[in-house]
């Protein structure tokens, strides 16, 4: 990772960090430390405003628990269209309310997010693409720059390979091989195991986030999600004191 390339990101977590840990009792954190490292999954899809939040938000509820945060991509363009749903047909009054409500969670917050010109966009070239960049340890970094790229700067060019090609360069990785990858056989099909596990699983939208078997859907189910780490973190500490 080049130095300085998420400088501002860097700064944007440390201030969301310093939000939560005001909340974030000395107990909660002897209890994560001595809990093995939970997993959070995360289903998303970049064309979700949600999962965007979702992603930044997950980031200091992982660092705080040593959480490992597990991604699967989830079609959900091809989930709405098995199911008719078209969601800029949603009436206007409420599509106006849900853009200033996404302009709140972003002040709130102080997320530099903003509403794209363009949208929706086709998304499978980045869902595969994420599947892709885990053959180089780099799927984390292709989603969060993928999701900074079109929620924070509008680039739509990201539906097309043209416009991932400067996101993979900046990772390392040759466009070239990039592209051969994620048009592959074998990574087009884990993305359709990818979407068909979350729906087999009760995922019904994104960002659906599971710890262990509970799902919390939408970014603001953090303080559940909290809640379960926490539980399961007191729930393994009180089975070692009694096995001990």
């Amino acid at each position: 990772m080049q130095p300085g390339r998420f400088s501002s990101l860097n700064s944007r977590v440390r201030q969301l960090k310093t939000r939560a840990d005001a909340v974030f009792t000395l107990t909660d954190l002897s209890m994560a430390k001595n809990a093995s490292s939970p997993a959070i999954e995360l289903y998303w899809d970049v064309g979700s405003t949600n999962t965007y939040f979702a992603f930044k938000l997950l980031q200091p509820i992982v660092r705080r628990w040593g959480a490992k945060l597990v991604l699967h991509p989830f079609n959900i363009g091809h989930v709405f269209r098995e199911n008719s749903y078209v969601l800029m047909n949603e009436p206007p009054a409420k599509l106006a309310n849900r853009k200033r409500d996404l302009m709140r969670w972003a002040e709130k917050y102080q997320l530099p997010f903003n509403v794209p010109a363009v949208f929706p966009i086709k998304t499978s070239r980045v869902l595969r693409g994420s599947i892709a960049m885990r053959e180089w340890g780099l799927e984390h970094a292709f989603v969060e720059a993928a999701l900074d790229a079109y929620w924070e700067r509008g680039d739509h060019t990201i539906a097309q390979y043209e416009g991932l090609r400067p996101i993979v360069q900046k990772l390392g990785v040759d466009p070239a091989v990039f592209e051969t990858a994620a048009e592959s056989d074998a990574v087009r099909q884990a993305l359709v195991e990818s979407t068909n596990q979350g729906l087999e699983r009760g995922v019904f939208g994104v960002p659906s986030i599971f710890v262990g078997d509970e799902l919390y859907w939408g970014k603001d189910r953090m303080d559940f999600i909290e809640d379960e780490l926490r539980r399961l973190a007191d729930t393994g500490r009180k089975d070692a004191v009694t096995t001990s």
